[in-house]
This record gives C-alpha cells, structure tokens and sequence, in this order.
C-alpha cells in the first residue's frame, strides 16, 4: 500500500514567472484564457493535484499569429525536456504530432494552445496559452497492465517526482526555449521537438514558417499536416475522464 502524503501546491518558479495556482476542480487551461489579456506574459496556473500534473502559461508574441503558433512547440519542447530528466534510461519519451505525449507507446498527456477569438493571421496576437497536462498517479484500482494504451508517469517507473517539481522543470526548460529562439531562430526549436516525434522510418520532415508539418518520403507524395487545424481539438484529451 502506498501512502497519499499531503499535496504541496507551492511551486518554485524563476523571477519571470507570475504563479496562480487553482484548487483541484479548477481548470488551468481555461482559466489561463480567461485572465490572459490582464495578467500578461508569464503568468503560470497550477492546478494543485496528486494524479495530475495540470498547467498554463501565457504568452505574448511579437509576430503575427500565422507564424506565432510555433510558440506550441516550444512549450512542446520543454515538456518533453522536463520529463525526460527524470524518466528511467530506457523509456522512451516521444510525441503523436502534434500534441499527444507517449512514453514507450502508452499515452500519458499532452499538450494544446489557444489564442484570442476572432484574432487575424497577418496580426499580433494579444495573447497566447500553452497548456500541458500528465498523469502522474492512477487513483483507481485498476492494475497498470489493465491499460495498454494510457499510463502513468508512475507506471513507467518514474522517480518520484510530483507534479509541483515536474511544472517547475518545464518552466525552466520553456525559458531555454524561447532563448534559443531568440538567439538562433526557429530552426533550433524545430529540430529539438523533431526529435522528440514519433519515429517515422524512411520520413524527413520539416515544420515550415505557419508551424505545418511537412513529411517527405523517396517513393511517396508529400504530405502536409495543418498545425492550425490539429489545434483545433486536442488529439490526446477525453474530457469525461
């Protein structure tokens, strides 16, 4: 049996970061919406849960929106980073493009993005949310085995790290992020989610200027993914449970 230990909710976030933390029912990506246009840049909502590792963080671009939507995968970026600093040696951390997080195969979250309503392509957003969610503990009684395809960060032998220290590291791993942006271009950000996908066997791929995945094989067409159409809807999120 193992003990519940009480939840700490305090998070330990570098000097840029503004914390507002939710209790358990809250919804961090929601409310990060919700107050994106008078907290500003920075602002990161916890959701102080055990089995969840739940957050939010607010981003102003100073680009168009078009192009303002690579911002995803540098949050993507920084997730997987986080993780993968405390996940065993031989489990593999990788993302379903876009925006489902897998370890050795089995879903364990995800990622989504939101930006203003009615915003326009070829203008600056006022705002942008990056969330991210992770199971961390199943709370059920169900065995590990009894679900193939979804896991916990538990399941797959993970240190014990809490969802309090697993949203600090991605805090600081997206400031790396949008360092490297900034100082080499989107490329560097480009190459480090390219990474963390999917392997696709005899498949280049490239992310272009409006965040489209393009995959390029010898013998097959080309085929383009809408990063804008893909948002839409997260891939890996069923809101029931």
């Amino acid at each position: 049996m193992r003990a519940r230990l009480p939840l700490s909710t305090e998070l330990q976030l570098p000097p840029a970061y503004q914390l507002v933390t939710l209790r358990e029912v809250g919804d961090a990506f929601a409310h990060a919406k919700t107050i994106a246009a008078t907290e500003g840049a920075g602002t990161l909502v916890y959701v102080g849960r055990f089995d969840l590792a739940e957050f939010a963080v607010v981003l102003e671009p100073d680009e168009p929106l078009r192009t303002a939507r690579r911002a995803f995968y540098a949050g993507c970026v920084a997730l997987a980073d986080a993780l993968s600093v405390h996940a065993p040696p031989e489990k593999a951390v990788a993302f379903e493009w876009p925006d489902a997080l897998h370890v050795d195969g089995a879903l364990i979250g995800g990622t989504r993005l939101a930006w203003p309503t009615g915003a326009r392509e070829d203008e600056r957003p006022d705002w942008l949310v990056f969330g991210g969610m992770i199971r961390t503990v199943a709370m059920g009684e169900e065995e590990p085995g009894l679900r193939p395809l979804a896991a916990t960060l538990e399941d797959e032998g993970f240190d014990e790290t809490g969802s309090a220290r697993l949203v600090e590291s991605f805090a600081r791993h997206l400031m790396v992020a949008v360092d490297s942006w900034q100082e080499a271009g989107f490329d560097a950000v480009a190459r480090n989610y390219l990474a963390w996908l999917k392997p696709e066997p005899g498949a280049r791929r490239t992310i272009e200027e409006n965040g489209d995945l393009v995959v390029r094989h010898a013998i097959k067409p080309e085929r383009r993914l809408r990063l804008v159409d893909a948002l839409v809807q997260p891939s890996w999120l069923d809101p029931k449970t």
